[in-house]
């Protein structure tokens, strides 16, 4: 199988043209695909299939081989993926399990329109929305040496979301427009170098505060910009922004 490796400030993905439905959907593969010792190594494994009237459809699976919710830097980079297949040019709209995405590229940097989030609810002093994917969002201090993978995995596992997981988002902030992000993702059950629907989540969460219609983002892997206007408590046209590349290509055997 041929296949083409993806990253979006560090978020790694596996990158398959399935617009012949030829790929094996089977669980077990995906996640020997993905893994880092035995496989190609990556956070997720994303199919890039036919949908028409869209440009392309988007299937994500997390590193463990399940398929998931909507992944917004695995969205910017499918993005890229697409404009090297020549499927568009510059603008783009393709479907994917949260519904409809536009996007657009230019020189290598993806913007991506996410889905409206209608509320953003509260857990004590933090807060839980949803941005494609469901997310935890907590402000801690010191973010730098925060224990992200003993807390995020506890939040995670912690009797009101074991059931069906949640993302984890620790978040500090640098200056009154920007944000520094550390995420632990379900499904891969670790801390990731990045979280598209993750850094969204955790820049709405700050961007409610104030009067702000965009905010930069720091997370391991690099930096992303987010966009968005609000309506009392709801907000829409969210647009996340950062690059997005090709690492390498090559060929595997499934069996």
């Amino acid at each position: 199988m041929e296949f083409y490796k993806y990253q979006g400030t560090g978020n790694d993905f596996v990158m398959v043209d399935n617009r012949d439905l030829q790929f094996p959907k089977d669980q077990e593969i995906i996640e020997k695909l993905c893994d880092r010792r035995f496989g190609i190594g990556a956070d997720g494994l994303i199919l890039l299939e036919n949908d028409e009237p869209y440009d392309f459809k988007m299937v994500y699976y997390n590193s463990d081989g399940g398929e998931s919710t909507m992944c917004g830097n695995g969205g910017r980079c499918l993005v890229a993926f697409a404009f090297f297949l020549d499927i568009f040019e510059e603008n783009c709209t393709f479907i994917a399990t949260d519904g409809e995405h536009e996007a657009e590229i230019h020189n290598g940097v993806v913007k991506l329109k996410m889905i409206d989030v209608e509320s953003i609810l509260s857990d004590a002093e933090d807060f839980v929305l949803n941005t494609g994917s469901p997310h935890y969002v907590k402000y801690v201090e010191d973010i730098t040496n925060y224990n992200v993978f003993a807390e995020g995995n506890k939040i995670r596992n912690s009797e009101n979301y074991s059931e069906n997981g949640i993302n984890v988002n620790f978040v500090e902030k640098i200056s009154d427009d920007e944000i520094f992000v550390r995420t632990y993702e379900r499904g891969v059950e670790d801390e990731t170098y990045s979280c598209g629907t993750g850094v969204t989540a955790s820049a709405l969460t700050f961007l409610q505060k104030g009067n702000l219609t965009s905010i930069k983002v720091k997370t391991l892997g690099g930096n992303l910009k987010v966009y968005a206007e609000k309506n009392e408590n709801k907000f829409h046209k969210i647009w996340l922004e950062g690059p997005a590349k090709q690492v390498f290509r090559g060929k595997i055997d499934l069996i």
